[in-house]
Order: structure tokens, then sequence, then C-alpha cells
């Protein structure tokens, strides 16, 4: 197991009817900013509960934060902070909201160019805006970690961000809230949070057996629950395991003294960017034709995965692995998310597009070992279309 250091200081207050808790959650004389995406909070009941619980407290609100927050929003989302004097953020939402409040909640405090934030990944970040959240969506984990993804619509730039002080004070989570979201979000959502794992756990042996049986606790409880959540959108046992699981997915803990991959994540920030596929849907795309591509580095942890998460044990070991990818494929497909680049419409040319944006961000040395250039990059590219 590798040296490392593990912090995680939000507060997690789970089930139905806890976003009351809110009265005393955000402080009682903060200048609250609620942030939130489209209309969907109001549609089921969530927005209201959110206004009812801060009655006794100042209160404005931004609306309109995309399903890929742009830093074109955000940044009318801080200059509105700093025109109002807000000193509280509240996100309710999915991921996406989540994201977005944490780069604002950065770029009311930086001193610098907001952008610096992104292109420097968050190192250059002394202080934040103290923030909560109210999750609406299970997939991306933001609730509980310090991670942010921001996309520049100008340039076609999506760009990931890490830092301390992004870590929200507290995320309500409430499983009825997912009971209205339309198929495709819980699917997306089962995918995103499945590939998080994989990330983090599908790389090389580290002796580090708590993380790895963790990791693999995870992907059997996706796999167990994505389905029922899309044959049983109101069952709250189901939705609580798998809002659980995608929070747990991504909060430091199974990655603390492993090894972490993330190409699949970079590249498929490309093809959000440029395409406007959805996120969940990229990782589809990309992780199954990944993992084919980089069988040799990945050997070990492949066949582990193929034994302990799908119980796969008979065959050559090669046999064994492709028979792990198809099922990570199907499991995908069987949750509504379609795998190939062809499947949304893409041409074959698409594959270059992507491989100049990797080039210009930098992207050429991904991966655990940092081996994925662009020709492995073309490779896997090719792979899955």
């Amino acid at each position: 197991m590798q040296q490392f250091e593990f912090y995680n200081p939000v507060q997690i207050v789970f089930g139905e009817g806890q976003i009351a808790k809110l009265a005393t959650l955000v402080p009682e004389k903060a200048r609250v900013l609620v942030l939130y995406g489209g209309g969907s909070i109001k549609k089921n009941g969530t927005y209201t509960e959110v206004m009812e619980a801060l009655k006794n407290h100042s209160v404005a609100e931004f609306s309109g934060i995309e399903a890929n927050p742009t830093y074109e929003t955000m940044m009318k989302a801080v200059a509105q902070i700093k025109a109002e004097k807000i000193d509280f953020l509240l996100a309710v939402g999915g991921g996406s909201v989540i994201d977005g409040t944490k780069f604002a909640a950065a770029a009311a405090l930086y001193e610098g160019e907001p952008w610096d934030i992104l292109t420097s990944h968050g190192q250059h970040i002394k202080a934040a805006l103290p923030m909560g959240a109210v999750l609406t969506l299970p997939a991306t984990g933001s609730e509980m970690n310090n991670g942010s993804v921001i996309t520049r619509s100008e340039t076609k730039t999506k760009l990931p961000f890490m830092n301390r002080h992004v870590f929200p004070q507290f995320a309500i989570l409430d499983p009825t809230k997912t009971y209205s979201l339309p198929a495709r979000q819980i699917g997306n959502g089962a995918v995103d949070a499945f590939v998080h794992v994989v990330e983090q756990y599908l790389t090389y042996p580290a002796n580090a057996p708590v993380q790895d049986r963790f990791a693999e606790s995870l992907l059997q409880t996706l796999i167990e629950v994505g389905p029922q959540a899309l044959a049983t959108p109101h069952d709250y046992t189901v939705r609580s395991n798998l809002m659980w699981a995608a929070t747990m997915a991504l909060n430091g803990l199974i990655g603390a003294g492993v090894p972490q991959d993330w190409a699949t994540h970079m590249v498929g920030h490309e093809l959000t960017a440029l395409y406007n596929i959805d996120h969940a849907q990229t990782l589809a795309i990309i992780l199954p034709s990944m993992l084919n591509v980089r069988r040799a580095a990945k050997r070990e942890k492949l066949l582990q995965y193929a034994d302990r998460v799908w119980g796969i044990k008979e065959g050559s070991d090669d046999a064994r692995i492709d028979a792990a990818i198809a099922k990570t494929r199907d499991f995908f497909e069987a949750m509504g998310v379609k795998t190939r680049m062809r499947d949304y419409g893409l041409e074959v040319s698409a594959i270059n597009a992507v491989l100049e944006q990797l080039k210009a961000h930098g992207m050429v040395a991904l991966g655990e070992n940092g081996d994925v250039d662009l020709a492995t990059s073309k490779l896997v590219l090719e792979g899955s279309y």
C-alpha cells in the first residue's frame, strides 16, 4: 500500500425528510445563495422544502446551471455573489450543480483570473466560501469530495480541479428526491459511479485488500441495484443503496493508498466538450475499449475483477478478461447507456478531433503509469467506435 493522507470533513445527513435540517445546518445569520439547474427541483417538491427550511434566513437564488456546468454561467453566479455580498452557498441538484457551486465558491474569493483555477487544477486556491449541498441525483459523488469539473464553452475545454477548501460542509441525501428522475439519469448515474470505482480499483496490485474489497462491494452493489432502480423507481431501499454507493464511490476512501487511472475520464471529457454527449455516456463508450487495449498492464487486476466481481473463474486468462469486459459492456447497456461512438451519431472523423483536443490540453501521458499517450488513446477510440 502506498503512503496516503485521508481527509473528509463532509457531514452526511441521510434519509427522507432531512431537508428540514437546513434550518440549523446553515448558519443563522448567513446570506445564502441557493444554486440549482432547471425546473426539476420545483416539480418534485425539493425547492419548496428547501425554501421552507430557510424561511428565517436571508436567501437569494441562482438558476440555470447546465448538465455540464460552464465557466461562463458560473462567472455570472460569481458576479451575483459579489454584488449581493453572499457568504454561504447551497447547491441543490446533482453533481453538475455541486461542481459549479464549488467553482463559484473558490472563484468568488480568488484574487487572480478565475480560469487559472481550472488550468492549475485548483492548486492555487487559498480560500473558498462555505457551502452545503442537497443531492437530487446519485452519480458523481461531488457531494462528498473536493473535486469539480467545469467546461469553458468558448474553447470547448473541460477541466477538473481539486482543493480542500471546496469540500461541502454538509450534504443532505434524501433518496425520495430521486423518484421522479428520468430513467436516462438513473442509468447515467449508476454508470458514472461504476466507472469512478473502476478508475481507482482496476490498475495494478498494491497489496491493499481493504480498498480492493470495498471497491468490489461497491461494484457488486451497483450491478445489483442499478437495474432494480430502473424497474422499481419508488423503492426506497433500492434508491437508498444506489445513492449511498454513488457517494462512497468517490469520497476518497477507496482511492487512498492505491494507484489511480482516470484515463477513461480524461478522454471522455473531450467527447462531452466537443459533442455534448452525457458524461456517463462517454465513460460507457471509452471504458470497455480502454480495458481491452490496456489489458497487459492491467492483467492481474482484470483477472481479479473477473473473479471477484463477475464470478468468472473458468477459462484461459485472456478468455476470462474478455468475458469480464463483455459483462461490463452488458451492464452499461442494461442501464440504458449505449457503449459505441456510432450509437451517438458520431462519424469516424470524430476520433481525430478528440485526439487534437487531448494534445492541446496536455493529456498525452494518462493512466496509472502515465503510459496512455496519443497513440494509445487513438487505439482506444478506434476500439470504441
